[in-house]
C-alpha cells in the first residue's frame, strides 16, 4: 500500500499516522533508539502492513497480472493502483470526507517537520502542494505519480506505462481490491488494539 493507505490505517494518533508515514524511509530495528516510542509503533505497524500485504493472495493476484511487463515493480504498481482505488472510494470505507483528511494529515505531518527523515522533507511540499492524496483518486493523479517513480528509478521500470494497465483490467483491480483492503483495515485495526 502506498502514502494513502498507511496515513488512514494508523487510527486517530497521530505520532502513529507519523510512524506510518515514514516507514519506507527509516532502516534499522532499533526503532527506539531513533524515534520516540509512539512514532516507532506507527512505524512498526507499517513494517507489519506491508508484510500482510505482500503476502496476501489477491495482492499477488494482482501483481501476476502486471508481472510479464513490470517484472518486480508489479508491487509497487499494485500499491499505487490500490491506493487510486482506495481514494477513488473513500467514502465506502471512512466517514471523513477525503478532501478534508487529506489537509488534516498535511498540517499533522508539518508539525512533525523535525524529526521527518531528509526524504520526507524534500517530498512533503511536493505532496501538499500537488494534493497527492486527493488526486490519486484521478488517473492523473496516479499518472503523474507512477511517472514520477520511473524518472527516479535506477533501471527501466515501464511505471509510466502502467496506467493504461489499470484501464484496461479496472474491473478486475476493483475487485481485488474491493475484497483485499477491509481485511486489511481489519488487520491494522487488530494490530493496534494488540501492540500496546
Amino acid at each position: 500500500m502506498n502514502f494513502l493507505a498507511h496515513i488512514s490505517l494508523s487510527g486517530d494518533n497521530p505520532k502513529i499516522m507519523v510512524g506510518n508515514f515514514i516507514g519506507d524511509f527509516v532502516k534499522g530495528r532499533n526503532l527506539l533508539e531513533q524515534f520516540e516510542p509512539e512514532i516507532a509503533r506507527g512505524i512498526a505497524l507499517h513494517r507489519a502492513i506491508d508484510e500482510f500485504t505482500d503476502s496476501h493472495p489477491i495482492v499477488t493476484i494482482s501483481k501476476n497480472r502486471l508481472r510479464p511487463t513490470y517484472r518486480h515493480y508489479s508491487a509497487v504498481i499494485v500499491d499505487m493502483f490500490y491506493d487510486h482505488l482506495l481514494a477513488k472510494n473513500w467514502e465506502q470505507y471512512y466517514n471523513e470526507f477525503l478532501p478534508d483528511f487529506a489537509e488534516r494529515s498535511y498540517r499533522i505531518l508539518e508539525g512533525f517537520h523535525p524529526i521527518l527523515p531528509e526524504g520526507v522533507k524534500y517530498m512533503l511540499p511536493y505532496m501538499t502542494k500537488g494534493n497527492w492524496l486527493v488526486n490519486y483518486a484521478r488517473f492523473e493523479g496516479i499518472d503523474r505519480a507512477l511517472s514520477g517513480m520511473a524518472r527516479r528509478s535506477k533501471y527501466e521500470s515501464k511505471m509510466e506505462l502502467a496506467v493504461d494497465d489499470l484501464k484496461k483490467n479496472y474491473e478486475d483491480f476493483t475487485q481485488e481490491f474491493s475484497i483485499f483492503y477491509p481485511q486489511l483495515q481489519a488487520f491494522s485495526k487488530n494490530w493496534l488494539e494488540q501492540e500496546t
